[in-house]
């Protein structure tokens, strides 16, 4: 009996504590919600409805977004390629505001690629693939190679016939699995708030490389969890990624300047496919970072200016 009121006293913080944190979220949801709502443009393309926003002034880039992402990611990306170049960062099938179509294939997505440089008046760009937006970045510039400057693969998903791809196996890394593949918003920011370092992993960089870096590489992680909201507007476009297969590309027909970025710690895995990648295609140049996870945390100057040196060599980019 005595237990009582200590009880109802720890209930009633418990549940004010609950009020509190899902108030903040509504919040925070509505502001990213009316983010990507108003921030792309909806190109009525011969391939459907593509929707894209674009950024910079220069050398046209095709930025290509991974899994969880939508023209929102793809911005974010091309902030670390500086100043130079014009970011052109649709969202892929299922993201956002492009419509998830029957074929969803790679090759379909590559062809609504190239419908909307048409629809842009764009002839000829750098294409960027990162992470998940890599198959259809390499399936491009197979199609395409008169439209492609030059190829960057970041972190890519690629084929390897003697390796698996995607999150940590571990508990924490699952559990933030479920929560996405349930388009759980509220659980998912809830997890950002009380359980950083599973979220972390989940993305694929190792919770104590995340805990130790600089402030400005702890808020870009932050910024990266908080792009992946709302996952209701992502949810069919991350299901579409997963059941993607990737199957062998005639790599060796490749005359397109390639640049491959890899991490030796990316928790994801994508650094014997960079390599498999790497080997068979002519010409091809490998960078593999030491650390820095599946985010290259912490080597955004080293990542950008192996870019503009990869582009000034190949004469990809005219103001790289």
């Amino acid at each position: 009996m005595r237990l009582t009121m200590p009880l109802k006293i720890a209930g009633a913080v418990a549940l004010g504590a609950g009020l509190t944190a899902y108030a903040r979220y509504r919040w925070e949801i509505a502001q990213r919600i009316e983010e990507v709502e108003t921030g792309g443009t909806v190109a009525l393309t011969h391939a459907g409805a593509i929707e894209y926003a674009q950024a910079g002034e220069g050398d046209p880039l095709l930025m290509i977004h991974g899994a969880g992402g939508g023209y929102d990611q793809g911005l974010m990306v091309g902030r670390d390629f500086g100043q130079g170049f014009r970011i052109i960062a649709p969202s892929r099938f299922g993201y956002l505001g492009t419509a998830l179509p029957d074929d969803a294939s790679v090759s379909a997505q590559v062809e609504a690629h190239a419908a909307l440089l048409d629809h842009l008046g764009i002839d000829k760009c750098v294409v960027t693939g990162v992470s998940a937006g890599a198959p259809s970045a390499l399936e491009f510039a197979l199609r395409y190679p008169e439209r492609t400057a030059a190829l960057i693969l970041l972190v890519p998903r690629a084929y390897d016939p003697a390796q698996s791809i995607g999150p940590d196996r571990g508990a924490d890394s699952q559990m933030i699995l479920r929560l996405v593949h349930a388009s759980a918003d509220f659980l998912f920011w809830l997890a950002t708030k009380v359980a950083r370092s599973a979220v972390v992993r989940f993305l694929g960089v190792r919770p104590e490389l995340e805990a130790n870096a600089p402030i400005a590489e702890r808020a870009r992680i932050t910024e990266m969890m908080r792009s992946i909201l709302p996952l209701s507007r992502r949810v069919r476009g991350i299901e579409a990624d997963s059941k993607t297969i990737i199957a062998p590309w005639p790599l060796e027909q490749l005359r397109v300047p390639t640049l491959i970025v890899s991490a030796e710690d990316d928790l994801y895995r994508t650094l014997p496919r960079a390599r498999y990648t790497a080997e068979r295609l002519p010409g091809c140049e490998l960078k593999i970072l030491a650390s820095g996870g599946h985010l290259m945390l912490g080597q955004g100057a080293q990542v950008s200016k192996a870019i503009r040196d990869f582009l000034k060599r190949t004469g990809g980019a005219t103001s790289a």
